[in-house]
């Protein structure tokens, strides 16, 4: 890919929407055992509202960080609670990440996905090992970064991040909620997947399968 555009950035959004779609139930049940069951719910709210916001955009004329502002914005309206200021905080990172460019290198994507990730750790102060989408969201963008840094290319470096996405969410099974509703359950919360982590490996997936 010759850069990534802003074009290319709405494909990407349509794709999580989609995939988040697809997948909403499964993630409903998954916060049921340790949450209110409503995670699938929320974020198919949430992408749905990103795409239908980006959809009349003229993508000629705006650049990423405007489109990336306003996945931010129309997030957080459609998702007051919860994973709202997370993804929209992720969203602002990035747009902030790529301020000024019209299009992205595989190096600024990559930045880009890592300032996602740190938004959301910082928004929800939490770290690995809590429970929460952080322990999908930092392994991959370690390994994004890792791959891009031995010098190879985004497609690779998106696979890499998905790989490792997938183990950081397997690996929550073992864990104690630390954050969020699922925490008052202790114990309990062992054997289960944290659904923030695997809505995560959704969105990542998607986000490999119309970029990588």
């Amino acid at each position: 890919m010759t850069g990534i555009g802003t074009a290319d950035l709405k494909k990407m959004f349509d794709a999580i929407a989609a995939a988040i779609e697809a997948d909403r139930d499964r993630l409903c049940q998954l916060d049921g055992v340790i949450g209110d069951a409503d995670h699938g719910i929320a974020m198919a709210l949430g992408f749905n509202a990103v795409r239908d916001a980006l959809a009349p955009l003229d993508l000629s004329a705006i650049e990423p960080t405007a489109l990336l502002n306003m996945a931010a914005k129309s997030f957080l309206n459609a998702v007051g609670a919860s994973s709202g200021p997370l993804y929209a905080t992720a969203f602002m990172r990035a747009a902030a990440a790529v301020k000024g460019k019209a299009t992205l290198t595989d190096a600024e994507f990559v930045a880009l996905f890592q300032a996602m990730a740190q938004g959301i750790k910082d928004r929800g102060k939490a770290e690995l090992g809590e429970k929460t989408m952080v322990d999908a969201w930092q392994p991959a963008t370690e390994a994004a970064a890792a791959t891009h840094a031995a010098g190879k290319p985004l497609a690779e470096s998106l696979q890499a991040a998905l790989a490792a996405a997938e183990r950081g969410a397997e690996a929550t099974k073992d864990m104690v909620a630390a954050k969020g509703r699922s925490s008052r359950l202790g114990e309990r919360s062992l054997g289960h997947i944290d659904p923030g982590a695997a809505s995560a490996v959704t969105v990542i997936g998607a986000m490999v399968k119309s970029l990588g």
